[in-house]
């Protein structure tokens, strides 16, 4: 507030400084030199007649009373709340500032004063009604011209907090019956002597008594630029409950010129679901927080999004890309927030693309003519070429797992028997490129992340694992951030979870494999010895107990 008031003790004869020239409206007058021109103290001294005289407002903390047996208070919280109780004005604490920094108990007040007639604030509506933002207020704009009595503060507003903290604001009643038709009705049912309105249950006096000094500015804009989008949404809230039109417009256009934070936007769509606002500003900030059609659209982006990424020729981009997407799909994501599942036939049909493609390529690879061997003009190696689709299926296989839908990648990769045929002739700097695929889906089984149906898992285990056994020195050269270490876990354990005699064959061919090549075969010597006691020792045990 830029006449803010700064209290502090001094005595009661110091010096009057010398009236500020004024050049432009002031939201607050904070000069307590004198108690100020009201109905209760209708006479000037002559020692305080070189004052200044543009006083529109004045500022005190209310120590909390208990209110008269027959009074009845109506909510009013930060967002003006409603209530179903009627509120009646109560006469606040006969405690007025004197001087400034000091507060002086009155004994008594003086019965001669009108009465106050009780002002029933229940009468703000329970669900507040769309705010017409293009409403001119009368009187020639905020605050009070130059030309007018300044020094009157003819309406007390006391603001009564939840947590039992109050705030009075002593004002001028010209001022709020401008800006707000709320203010205007009670002031107007209250129109003899001091016009008193209490506020009960504010949920935030700070945030009120910022909405009520908008009302003394004449660039509010640039008042919501210094509290910032946060606060001006709570400000938006109140002055939508008080009709403050010109704060409500004010606030909206700030609200869609800047970036919100997400805790903003949540805040925002908040409000936005309990409030309507008739402008067309108003329309723009849902624009920003709504999306029509949102299954629709989210399904068909994700299936854009993903095909973008497999068909990215940059290999850097590529990557980021993918970290990117996988983060926004993921369950797990912070970014979800009650969206649909992921389309598993698109995913798929993406999937079966990059298998086709990788055979094109094997095949050439595979293929005897030279020509084919080597990279045409402007294109990419073949091996490069090569291991951009096993990456692609990878990922693609990951953003499964998450959703839990890769099962049937599995039966997929087995009836690849064209793959197949074409690694046995393939060089190994080529064939490793598909055990890679192979390796991935042997950790997902082997750790439970995936969970296939018997036939699957053996038709994979069946097809697959004794080109792994071939490929698994190649593996461990060029790893491509593969765990070998749980690789080599992960088959044991997949070979544990066959029937007994499928997994005697299997560990079978891994025992001469790795009795010839050694530590270029993956060391299954854990999984052999479990084997080996579910499979002999324990089948005689069971045997001589039995027999006996």
């Amino acid at each position: 507030m830029h006449d803010s008031t700064r209290l502090k003790s001094q005595p009661h004869n110091r010096r009057r400084e010398p009236p500020p020239s004024h050049h432009h409206r002031r939201a607050w007058c904070c000069s307590f030199t004198v108690p100020p021109h009201s109905p209760e103290n209708p006479v000037q001294a002559p020692a305080a007649a070189g004052l200044p005289k543009k006083n529109q407002s004045l500022l005190k903390p209310e120590i909390p009373t208990k209110s008269s047996s027959n009074s009845t208070l109506s909510s009013f919280a930060n967002s003006p709340q409603n209530t179903s109780r009627p509120g009646i004005v109560t006469r606040i604490d006969p405690r007025r500032i004197l001087s400034p920094g000091r507060v002086s108990p009155i004994d008594s007040i003086d019965e001669t004063l009108n009465p106050i007639n009780p002002v029933n604030f229940s009468e703000i509506p329970k669900s507040p009604a769309p705010v017409d933002c293009e409403q001119q207020v009368s009187g020639g704009g905020p605050g009070v011209r130059d030309d007018c009595n300044l020094g009157i503060f003819d309406v007390r507003l006391n603001l009564k907090g939840k947590n039992g903290s109050g705030l009075v604001l002593e004002l001028n009643s010209e001022v709020l019956s401008t800006n707000s038709c709320v203010f205007a009705d009670l002031i107007a049912k209250n129109s003899r002597g001091l016009c008193r309105i209490e506020v009960p249950e504010v949920e935030n006096l700070g945030v009120f008594r910022d909405t009520i000094e908008l009302m003394f500015e004449d660039d509010i804009p640039r008042k919501l630029i210094r509290i910032g989008a946060y606060r001006t949404i709570d400000v938006l809230e109140v002055s939508a409950g008080i009709k403050f039109n010109r704060g409500v417009l004010s606030c909206l256009k700030y609200l869609e010129a800047v970036p919100w934070t997400e805790e903003e936007e949540e805040k925002l769509r908040s409000l936005f679901n309990k409030m309507k606002f008739d402008h067309e500003t108003a329309r723009d900030i849902s624009a920003r927080l709504y999306t029509l059609d949102m299954a629709d659209s989210q399904h068909t982006l994700s299936k854009q999004l993903v095909w973008s990424v497999t068909t990215c020729v940059d290999a850097n981009s590529r990557n980021e890309l993918k970290s990117l997407v996988r983060g926004l799909l993921c369950k797990s994501s912070v970014y979800e927030k009650d969206c649909p599942d992921l389309n598993k036939a698109d995913i798929f049909a993406i999937c079966q693309s990059c298998i086709s493609s990788l055979v094109c390529l094997l095949e050439e690879a595979t293929s005897t003519s030279p020509s084919n061997k080597f990279a045409k003009k402007g294109e990419k190696p073949l091996i490069e070429r090569i291991s951009k689709q096993v990456d692609n299926i990878i990922w693609l296989l990951e953003i499964l797992l998450d959703h839990q839908m890769a099962e049937d990648l599995v039966v997929i990769w087995t009836n690849q028997s064209k793959l197949l045929g074409m690694h046995k002739c393939a060089s190994p700097l080529v064939r490793y490129e598909l055990s890679r695929v192979t390796a991935m889906l042997f950790i997902a089984m082997g750790t439970g992340k995936m969970h296939c149906r018997s036939e699957a898992r053996s038709g994979l285990l069946q097809t697959w694992f004794r080109p792994m056994l071939l490929d698994f020195g190649w593996l461990q050269r060029c790893r491509k951030s593969l765990d070998m270490k749980a690789l080599e876990e992960a088959m044991g354990q997949a070979l544990l979870t066959l029937p007994l005699k499928e997994q005697y064959i299997l560990f079978m061919d891994w025992f001469k494999c790795f009795s010839k090549h050694g530590t270029e075969c993956p060391n299954l010597s854990k999984s052999f010895q479990i084997w080996w006691r579910r499979s002999f020792l324990r089948g005689s045990e069971t045997q001589a107990t039995e027999s006996r």
